[in-house]
């Protein structure tokens, strides 16, 4: 089963990565962009049938590993 794990870092996180993609687009003469932020895709390729099954091991890989949950949140798709 294919899983697509999408990686947003919190609003209130400073985002050094973003800020100087900004810079970078303001001095190429790109002025109307406003804000950029830099997130994370994760794709998965899960031996797996059963979605709820798949679902848990995704949040518990979430939790332990491709997360930091101080910084980050996540939203899972399971492609069924």
């Amino acid at each position: 089963m294919r899983v697509t794990v999408h990686v947003t870092r919190r609003p209130e996180i400073a985002d050094p990565q973003g800020k100087a993609v900004s810079r970078a687009l303001a001095d190429l003469e790109y002025h109307n962009v406003r804000e950029v932020r830099i997130d994370r895709t994760i794709h998965l390729d899960i031996d797996n049938d059963d979605p709820e099954e798949v679902h848990y091991q995704v949040d518990r890989m979430c939790a332990e590993v491709l997360v930091n949950p101080v910084l980050e949140d996540y939203v899972a798709e399971i492609h069924t």
